[in-house]
């Protein structure tokens, strides 16, 4: 196979967290499943061998080819059986893909909790997709200035083609009360977004207030959430506040204490110190930062 990987591990996760996006080659002995495995980054992987894959509650008996799409939200593992476990994968930030006039990759069948994570592939489809991945490696390690916006379409195309694509039905379907619920509640948490003026700030902030909107016990949708993505639900609500607050800050002009009464903050102070407790710097920083 060509483009294997001789970077290490942490030269892959730098070159990663400053681009967005990562796309490499597995090896056939499998070992850039297992030390390339990072979990808070979309990924989708293109597999030939036999493996289970365990995604939530749910298990999957992989054998042959499958197209995985890993949600950085929702826990997933990896139990290779097959001596000879060869393919591709592909890492890649929500802001890396997302365009004005996409919605949140939580609300597609592929990503969602309840969705359809995994797909049988076919050898036509395996050929066909072998290609969009190589092309994407290709591009990677080009100098061309517009090489991001190749990528996101081969990205775009791949999740257009599984779209069309039915369901495995190996796929083992648990659709318990815990996924039920922790999918309406970041359903809930992603309509809050994007803002769009800063008169009519965030409503639901707190654990609490999408608890009351649920007409949940506080404690019983914490419960369910952390069982089945692993994260809280206060962490859930500040990540997706951050992510707000960068790109009010990177895209538009309004002011710092416009931007923290928008997301709800009773006063500027507070935004601030919740930015920097998130991020490490502070709003104003952020902003000059991306000049």
């Amino acid at each position: 196979m060509q483009n294997k990987i001789t970077r290490s591990v942490s030269e892959f996760n730098t070159e990663l967290k400053l681009k967005g996006f990562n796309v490499f080659q597995i090896e056939s002995d499998g070992n850039a499943t297992r030390n390339y495995s990072r979990k808070d980054f979309y990924k989708i992987c293109l597999t030939t061998g036999e493996s289970i894959i365990h995604y939530a509650d749910k298990s999957f008996n992989a054998e042959g080819t499958v197209l995985f799409f890993g949600n950085p939200h929702i826990p997933y593992s990896w139990e290779t059986l097959s001596t000879s476990y060869v393919g591709y994968t592909c890492l890649f930030s929500e802001e890396f893909l997302k365009s004005d006039r996409s919605e949140s990759l939580q609300h597609s069948p592929l990503f969602k909790i309840g969705g359809t994570p995994i797909l049988k592939i076919t050898v036509e489809q395996r050929d066909f997709l072998n290609t969009l991945f190589q092309k994407m490696i290709t591009e990677q390690q080009t100098d061309y200035a517009f090489k991001d916006d190749l990528i996101r379409n081969y990205i775009n195309l791949i999740i257009h083609e599984a779209l069309k694509m039915q369901p495995s039905e190996n796929y083992t379907n648990i659709n318990n009360a815990q996924s039920r619920i922790t999918s309406v509640f970041l359903e809930l948490l992603e309509r809050q977004f994007p803002i769009e003026t800063s008169e009519r700030p965030l409503e639901l902030k707190t654990a609490q207030d999408y608890s009351n909107a649920l007409s949940l016990h506080v404690n019983y949708l914490n419960r369910a959430v952390k069982a089945v993505t692993g994260k809280s639900t206060t962490t859930h609500i500040s990540e997706r506040i951050i992510g707000e607050a960068k790109a009010l800050l990177q895209h538009t002009d309004w002011n710092v204490a416009e931007i923290a009464y928008a997301l709800g903050f009773e006063y500027p102070s507070y935004f601030n110190n919740f930015f920097k407790k998130n991020t490490g710097t502070n709003p104003k920083s952020y902003r000059l930062d991306l000049v």
